[in-house]
């Protein structure tokens, strides 16, 4: 089976949806980004009125980043790594701690095309969700493709994870 890769109408027309959603439920997004660099905070930004429903978004590659911006604890860095369902979950969670957002995603993972191990492959992602009260979930999704595949395909699970926390 061939692999979907969302071009930026389809990124774009995913971030209406959610935005809508957010919006209708007087929801605040933030987002603490690692292996996309930003681009789920940019898709949802090219959206004109998207501060009525986005509150921050964070890029946070190094540890130091993880640690000082999302309060993510150095053991679980170092005896899980950056790219786990541990960090995940403490990402998604320090995001709703340093923001007055009341949901939240976080992404972490390697794009590649290097950075892969035998055990985290190039386009192994960790994507988590919470909303302000609830559990933080986790998915973990290997993407295939090259560096830009695997971001884009990363963005479009975010977002699509942030619909399914709303409902």
């Amino acid at each position: 089976m061939a692999t979907q890769v969302p071009d930026d109408q389809a990124l774009h027309r995913i971030a209406v949806d959610v935005g809508e959603r957010l919006r209708a439920g007087r929801h605040m997004l933030a987002t603490a980004e690692s292996c996309t660099g930003g681009w789920i905070s940019k898709v949802v930004t090219d959206i004109a009125g998207s501060s009525e429903w986005f509150d921050c978004g964070m890029a946070v590659y190094s540890y130091e980043a993880k640690q000082a911006m999302l309060g993510v604890h150095p053991n679980t860095l170092e005896v899980h790594g950056a790219v786990s369902r541990e960090t995940a979950i403490e990402m998604v969670s320090g995001a709703l701690v340093h923001s007055g957002a009341t949901v939240a995603v976080a992404v972490t993972g390697i794009a590649g095309p290097g950075g892969g191990s035998p055990d985290k492959p190039v386009g192994t992602v960790w994507i988590a969700w919470k909303r302000r009260g609830d559990y933080a979930r986790a998915e973990l999704f290997h993407f295939a493709g090259d560096r830009e595949a695997v971001r884009r395909q990363t963005v479009a699970a975010a977002l699509a994870g942030v619909g399914r926390v709303l409902e």
